[in-house]
């Protein structure tokens, strides 16, 4: 990552090309929604966001160059990928909303089952992501961005290392999409497997808050593979 002027820090791939430019919905303006939206729309992107509460998919729509739109079926109308950046207690819902709205398009679960407990996951033997595509069967759920905190989500670099940007699918080319858009974002991509790997992606999430709430940490640490991977 190279400084710019302003003091922030461009990924090594620079912004994407108009070519490779993509239309995003994000589903959220929280923490999560907010870094995604901050991180997308730097690198070239056009971002639609939207959230329960207009005011504040409007005030980050502001803040990052991207656009507002009044509800979750409208943002997604003509995007191509759509990240869920909503509590996991949102998404069935949510997804009673879009699914008819998002047949054919890629569909990103950024969310995570948090349980009763730090560490403890509201799922058991299916992930969240899969659950997810049971109720959105015409889209191509890829599991991404939930293993890495809010904190380093626009800028996904630690002590000037890329952290690892894992992400698990069913659907080849849906895969690739969520591969280019965390490589352009600044993450190493590392492709996790199938869809069913999504559990175990949300249990490495989930350790990761477990760790922090437990020693008290920044909450700004992430995942790396070291070694040889390739």
């Amino acid at each position: 990552m190279r400084p710019r002027r302003d003091g922030r820090r461009i990924c090594p791939q620079g912004t994407a090309r108009r070519d490779t430019a993509m239309r995003i919905a994000v589903i959220g303006a929280g923490n999560v929604g907010g870094a995604l939206t901050r991180g997308l729309t730097r690198t070239g992107h056009a971002v639609t966001v939207t959230a329960t509460d207009p005011d504040h998919a409007s005030a980050l729509a502001d803040q990052t160059g991207a656009s507002a739109a009044a509800t979750a079926a409208d943002a997604v109308e003509s995007a191509q990928a759509v990240i869920i950046a909503v509590p996991h207690t949102a998404t069935a819902g949510l997804a009673g909303e879009l699914s008819g709205a998002v047949t054919g398009k890629v569909v990103i679960d950024a969310t995570n089952p948090v349980g009763d407990q730090p560490g403890r996951s509201a799922v058991t033997d299916r992930s969240a992501a899969e659950h997810l595509q049971d109720a959105l069967p015409g889209a191509h759920v890829v599991k991404a961005f939930n293993t890495v905190f809010a904190a380093n989500q626009a800028d996904p670099v630690v002590h000037g290392v890329a952290l690892d940007g894992f992400y698990a699918g069913d659907h080849e080319p849906a895969k690739q999409t969520v591969r280019d858009l965390l490589a352009g974002l600044g993450y190493r991509p590392v492709d996790a497997g199938p869809l069913s790997a999504a559990l175990s992606l949300e249990h490495l999430a989930l350790l990761n808050i477990s760790l922090n709430a437990r020693h008290g940490w920044a909450w700004r640490d992430g995942w790396k593979l070291v070694g040889p991977t390739d």
